[in-house]
């Protein structure tokens, strides 16, 4: 994704209008576009720093590309290559060495004579035999651990041009959600799927029904809900390309802007991104991937439901993480809880006041409760795993509850 530094976005009638390249005002860019990509794929050995200076090159003559468009792409291209790093450490390794066996040669000089008599050329040609290396593989190795420096060493890259350029509109529309206080999306279709996308990315979200089949789905920010702002603002960002792969729905964010006034950013299916994410895992987490593959199809009698139903009280719907049926019949549901806030456990916790109807069970995480927080019967606690025995515990519980 990219960077608030490479965000384009225009503030205008109350409206936040993230940077587009549209077939029809940009269809040159295509050209730009190849031109691009022809630079990393033959761009193996080459440093980053010297890949970046050719793409803004490409755009010395184009009156309409701001810096910021040109740091966009790179940064685009950088993230779908394979640059070499040095986890070991060995360039600053290397250095320490050079620079020791240097310092006593100091100074150095084209030239040598009276006063200076140590030749640049002489002194490196010592040091590289000193080294058993020769000069440009010193020079190639010396600051490796320096991202500018890094070489190229492969590039996936895009499939096309036009893929390229889409996956900048996408990436601009993402970063335009960085300071976004609330997003509520409204859905006529897929909307499990949404819910899912919304849960793999951590959002936080509650969900009301407004009709007989279109909901609507609120997510609390950044700036409202957390003090780590980035980390769920790049949260918000994550969950975007997911939401373009959908149909039927509508996006609305409220957004800061850099005058720390509003403005509202407006985007659906209609508007026609192309999302780049493949299909949807089957699971939102590791954690309830690891239960359900751990508790199997069945088990003491109960069936386990990756999605079951979605439920309504009035305007509000609830959507658990499983449904378990027992042989008899019995049906109880079951909600994990992982990223959390105080609010957002006390609002889960009114959700099964709110369906008391209906048999629920929440795993919440031991760490998120309180000292003196009451524990009921239908909760359960995990602390890194969700176990098989207290669920299978409390299912049996909630079926023998009298009256349900």
């Amino acid at each position: 994704m990219l960077t608030s530094e490479q965000s384009i976005v225009e503030y205008k009638d109350g409206r936040a209008i993230p940077d587009r390249l549209t077939q029809a005002a940009h269809r040159h860019y295509r050209d730009y576009a190849e031109r691009m990509l022809a630079v990393y794929r033959d761009g193996a050995g080459r440093q980053r720093r010297a890949l970046h200076k050719e793409i803004g090159a490409i755009f010395a003559e184009e009156p309409d590309c701001p810096v910021r468009r040109i740091q966009a792409f790179c940064k685009l291209l950088d993230d779908a290559a394979v640059y070499r790093t040095d986890p070991a450490g060995k360039a600053s390794k290397l250095r320490l060495e050079v620079f020791s066996r240097a310092c006593s040669l100091h100074p150095l000089v084209q030239k040598p004579d009276r006063l200076f008599e140590h030749q640049e050329a002489q002194a490196k040609a010592e040091l590289a035999r000193d080294l058993g290396m020769s000069w440009e593989e010193i020079e190639s190795a010396l600051y490796g651990d320096v991202v500018a420096f890094q070489q190229l060493e492969s590039f996936p890259g895009y499939s096309d041009a036009a893929a390229f350029l889409s996956r900048y509109n996408v990436a601009q529309l993402q970063a335009a959600l960085y300071r976004a206080e609330r997003m509520v999306v409204t859905s006529t279709g897929d909307l499990k799927i949404i819910i899912r996308y919304a849960k793999l990315a951590r959002l936080l979200h509650e969900i009301e029904r407004l009709g007989p089949s279109t909901y609507r789905i609120t997510f609390s920010g950044p700036i409202s809900v957390l003090h780590e702002t980035r980390r769920y603002g790049v949260n918000f960002a994550r969950f975007l390309p997911a939401l373009l792969a959908c149909k039927g729905w509508e996006l609305a964010a409220i957004v800061q802007t850099p005058w720390k006034t509003k403005a509202t950013l407006l985007v659906s299916d209609a508007d026609r991104f192309t999302s780049h994410l493949p299909a949807p895992e089957e699971f939102d987490s590791a954690l309830e991937e690891s239960f359900a593959k751990k508790f199997g199809p069945a088990r003491d009698g109960w069936r386990l439901i990756r999605e079951g139903d979605i439920l309504h009280d009035r305007q509000t719907t609830f959507i658990p993480d499983f449904t378990f049926r027992h042989d008899n019949g019995t049906e109880v549901h079951l909600e994990i809880v992982g990223f959390w806030t105080p609010e957002y456990l006390e609002q889960k916790r009114q959700t099964l006041r709110r369906f008391h109807r209906h048999r629920i069970l929440l795993a919440v995480p031991e760490r998120s409760l309180r000292e003196d927080a009451a524990v009921t019967d239908n909760i359960i606690l995990y602390k890194t795993a969700l176990k098989i025995e207290p669920v299978i515990a409390a299912l049996e519980a909630t079926r023998n509850q009298p009256g349900r």
